[in-house]
């Protein structure tokens, strides 16, 4: 997978990086082309020319090469890459690169990234640990870099926690997996719903649920790093695409999300119907804002139409469907029963009475289910890793 790959190996002054010379062999080895940028600290751990040599390219430290008067073009190089993968990662370059300070080379490169970046921290275990760390990896993951998490391992420091470089033979086989994903929902087109609905009482009121997005988007991102052309069909939310490959498409109403879906649905290979789309809308929205009076205020509802219901029934042979529940009770006997009447291939259900679970949270939990009966169950995880294993499946 990775013959013929230009892939920019980007170290920083970790005494991690004493293991980035066999990083680039084994990329190398596999048929990569391999261009070394270094930080000037770098050079301490790890020699240039040990680097050169393994390459067979010669590394970039600074932006200009010595003696010539010529510079090395960092806007080339984004251009040039198929994947950049900074290994090790200093807290510092972590927060130049997560707030865009340019002062050295390597991070003028990755600023002018056009492929995927894959970024592996390494730091002693408090430096990792402190908040304004974790904040610089989750802005930075929230731009689209792939975060290789570090493990917890005996570190220079003496002391033995999280914080530990990955192995690169893991690196590598990220690196592939990444290109293998690429390969497989290259060109597919997939629609994803996402957020909640916002059901009308009268210009000022409306009912509505406590889903943020934060799951669709972390799938429509995620498919679309997968080389997917994606389609976020999203209600009212304060997140943000940040991929190219994401055309977004923004509802209020469920009625407006089942306009949407039936423009797109048609075409689309796969369709994940994460949205928590109102089961009930206001029966007669006011035109005027209702006044508040002494006496109880009855509103009449109406059933929305069911999205999923009508995908299914219209459902081509070629299409895979996936749909979401979201329980609190009888939660595995619910969700098989939705699965079937609703004619899905895959459903994801998400159970309230798991800590850290469903709406508001960062993490999520969840038990996928097929239409053959397998059940595959996650721990409590990130929502960008419960995305991953969501493709993983549908792939």
């Amino acid at each position: 997978m990775l013959k013929g790959k230009k892939i920019v190996v980007a170290i920083t002054g970790s005494i991690a990086a004493y293991k980035i010379p066999l990083l680039v062999r084994l990329l190398i080895k596999n048929g990569a082309e391999v261009q070394v940028i270094m930080t000037p600290v770098a050079a301490d751990f790890v020699t240039p020319l040990t680097l050169s040599t393994l390459s067979l390219r010669p590394v970039i430290i600074d932006p200009f090469k010595s003696g010539t008067g010529e510079w090395n073009n960092h806007v080339e190089l984004g251009q040039w890459a198929d994947a950049m993968v900074f290994a090790p990662v200093t807290a510092n370059t972590l927060g130049k690169m997560a707030h865009g300070i340019a002062d050295n080379f390597l991070i003028t490169a990755y600023l002018s990234a056009k492929c995927p970046v894959f970024i592996a921290p390494a730091m002693d275990l408090d430096m990792f640990a402190h908040p304004s760390t974790q904040n610089n990896i989750r802005l930075l993951e929230s731009f689209g870099n792939i975060i290789i998490e570090p493990q917890t391992g005996e570190l220079a420091s003496g002391l033995t926690g999280l914080g530990r470089l990955e192995e690169p033979d893991k690196i590598l086989q990220i690196i592939t997996e990444h290109f293998i994903h690429l390969q497989v929902l290259a060109k597919k087109k997939i629609l994803i719903t996402a957020g909640p609905t916002y059901e009308k009482i009268d210009p000022v009121r409306f009912i509505g649920n406590f889903s943020t997005g934060t799951m669709g988007f972390a799938l429509a991102h995620e498919a679309a790093h997968r080389g997917a052309n994606v389609t976020l069909i999203s209600g009212p939310t304060h997140l943000k695409v940040n991929h190219p490959g994401i055309h977004r498409v923004d509802v209020e109403s469920a009625e407006d999300m089942l306009l949407q879906c039936r423009s797109f649905g048609p075409d689309s290979d796969v369709i994940i119907m994460a949205a928590a789309v109102a089961d009930y809308s206001a029966a007669n929205q006011h035109t005027t804002k209702l006044k508040k009076n002494s006496s109880s205020l009855n509103l009449e509802l109406k059933p929305t139409v069911d999205i999923l219901r009508e995908l299914g029934t219209h459902k081509k042979a070629n299409q895979l469907l996936v749909g979401f529940a979201l329980e609190t009770d009888n939660e595995l006997e619910n969700a098989k029963q939705k699965l079937k009447s609703k004619n899905l291939d895959y459903i994801v259900l998400n159970s309230l009475k798991d800590e850290g679970a469903g709406f508001g949270f960062t993490t999520n939990k969840i038990t996928i289910i097929d239409n053959q009966g397998i059940v595959i169950e996650s721990s409590l995880k990130t929502k960008q890793e419960i995305a991953c294993d969501i493709l993983d499946v549908i792939v």
